[in-house]
């Protein structure tokens, strides 16, 4: 009975989804345009694909190419309303209850760099170039929006698991079918699991009629905080029992990188992504690390932004911060960027 009634459930998305590209095709519905260049970071499944990571490396790209970005974003899961600006030259100016975790973190990894929250990308958009000089926007999850005209589509891919099951919500995490690939001008695949990943992604891409290039990143870790001390090496996670603690769409990405920092993991405490910590939470992490004999009890950033807003844990807590490394295909991923802030002409920037 259940399999009958996410079956029905997906066909009435996939409907929706139908009509929604009908009405954009048609001109019924439009996208506005703003005066400066804009770069999507999206994805096509249901979050962990490592959309974040992407959106704060092509920030810092675009500064030292001379651009003067903001980040725009929904800011899923905020308790505010409306347009705000979380971050901007003088500092990060929301919490992460009022900016949503993703907006806040990105406050903080890039110093004095505008970012924006809002529901209508359109209008936070204008509120970032209008009151924070922002000269090119870069939205965090932008893929599926539609509202705000778009210079350049990135879509970040998972390289574990690129389509999940390869089924449409809620039968599966597809936000879209495939075809959608169509529109992406690049593909990053993020963390592949082996060399054949990004390969097996391009013929999925080829397979459905799109010609965007693709590229690889991986996780790379970079600090690891008591807090919000000063930062430490990753090394000192060598030969430590840790309890993993996450609120991520994909925690096996999270547990990975501390097995392969020569951590052991001893287990792994999940909650649902954009999880808001409470006070029974933490009790529950403080026995879950008393009964394995955990150390250390090991976090990302994004939790932390959380995490910080509550009592404290009353068992020692570290806070992994990692990176997105493109390697050898980052000058690729410059050249792309530099060509779409060359560009004077919307809608022609291609990779």
């Amino acid at each position: 009975m259940l399999r009958g009634v996410l079956v029905a459930a997906a066909g009435v998305y996939r409907g929706a989804l139908v009509a929604r590209q009908a009405c954009y095709g048609t001109g019924l519905f439009s996208s506005g345009r703003l005066p400066v260049p804009v770069i999507s970071i999206g994805n096509l499944t249901l979050g962990g694909s490592g959309k974040t990571p992407l959106t704060a490396l092509v920030a810092a790209i675009l500064c030292d190419l001379g651009a003067h970005p903001a980040v725009v974003s929904r800011g899923y899961g905020r308790r505010t309303r409306g347009v705000h600006v979380v971050a901007d030259r003088d500092g990060v100016r929301l919490d992460a209850k009022e900016a949503g975790d993703e907006p806040r973190l990105l406050g903080e990894q890039l110093p004095g760099l505008p970012v924006v929250v809002g529901e209508s990308r359109y209008e936070a958009g204008r509120v970032a170039i209008e009151r924070c000089g922002a000269d090119v926007l870069v939205l965090d999850d932008g893929f599926q929006h539609r509202t705000l005209a778009k210079d350049l589509e990135i879509l970040a891919v998972e390289g574990r698991e690129p389509w999940g099951n390869g089924r449409l919500f809620p039968r599966g995490g597809l936000r879209e079918p495939l075809s959608a690939l169509r529109r992406a001008h690049l593909v990053v695949v993020t963390n592949p699991a082996g060399t054949g990943v990004a390969q097996q992604v391009e013929w999925s891409l080829r397979r459905e009629g799109s010609h965007a290039a693709v590229l690889s990143g991986a996780y790379r870790a970079e600090a690891l905080r008591e807090g919000d001390k000063r930062p430490q090496s990753p090394g000192m996670l060598s030969g430590r029992r840790v309890l993993a603690l996450a609120g991520l769409a994909a925690p096996a990405g999270f547990v990975a990188t501390l097995t392969s920092l020569g951590a052991t993991v001893v287990e792994l405490l999940a909650f649902p992504d954009h999880h808001s910590y409470r006070a029974t939470d933490l009790e529950r992490v403080r026995l879950s690390a008393q009964r394995s004999d955990a150390e250390w009890v090991v976090t990302t950033e994004k939790d932390w932004v959380r995490l910080r807003e509550v009592p404290a844990l009353g068992w020692p807590l570290r806070v992994l911060s990692v990176r997105l490394d493109m390697g050898a295909d980052q000058p690729a991923l410059i050249e792309t960027l530099g060509r779409t802030l060359r560009s004077k002409t919307a809608g022609q920037v291609r990779p």
